[in-house]
């Protein structure tokens, strides 16, 4: 049976600069500077714009041990030096290979507004609150169908359950203030089983 993590078993990690303080306030998760072998899982959380640090990827690598259900947030979506395309390809290179379930859409203005499933296709608009669901525009089928594809190549070769069993990597765009992409980590968060 599912459930969800409790709050002392939600370790979060990263630099300063990507807000692993306000992550751990909305997750009810503990900011760590070191492994805690009895986390349920780990929220490692990116500044695009700031990289991935060493301290973080020694983290990283020092929980491969113990299969820790891990999600990577990137934040500061808001600041347009750098994006979630490039946060998730640095943390391929630096920490392992993620899967990245959902895309960013954008505003006229080029701000993050909305997030595409590549697994349903549906888009979520986050300006509208309660965020609205609906089926996304046949130009953004066609944008993203190469990164479609490639997600859903990787779930299938992983299985049911990758996520939990500490096998699968999302990496999920999270802009807390505009409650984008908070949903999608509680849900990944109510896949841990106790």
């Amino acid at each position: 049976m599912n459930s969800t993590a409790s709050p002392d078993s939600i370790a979060i990690y990263g630099h300063e600069s990507a807000q692993p303080h306000a992550v751990a306030h909305a997750f009810g998760g503990r900011v760590l500077d070191s492994v805690d072998p009895q986390t349920e899982c780990a929220i490692f959380v990116i500044n695009p714009a700031m990289g991935i640090d060493q301290a973080t990827i020694d983290l990283w690598q020092a929980i491969d041990e113990y299969q820790t259900p891990r999600i990577v947030t990137v934040t500061q979506l808001q600041n347009q030096e750098a994006d979630f395309d490039d946060a998730v390809m640095l943390a391929n290179r630096v920490l392992d290979h993620m899967a990245t379930p959902y895309l960013v859409l954008h505003d006229n203005d080029g701000m993050p507004c909305a997030l595409i499933s590549l697994e349903t296709m549906r888009v979520t608009d986050y300006t509208i609150d309660p965020a609205l669901d609906s089926a996304c525009e046949p130009e953004h089928e066609t944008l993203v169908q190469e990164f479609r594809d490639e997600y859903l190549e990787l779930t299938a070769s992983m299985g049911e359950g990758a996520f939990a069993a500490g096998l699968l990597f999302p990496a999920i765009p999270l802009w807390i203030e505009k409650g984008i992409g908070v949903d999608i980590v509680k849900g990944y968060l109510n896949q841990i089983k106790d």
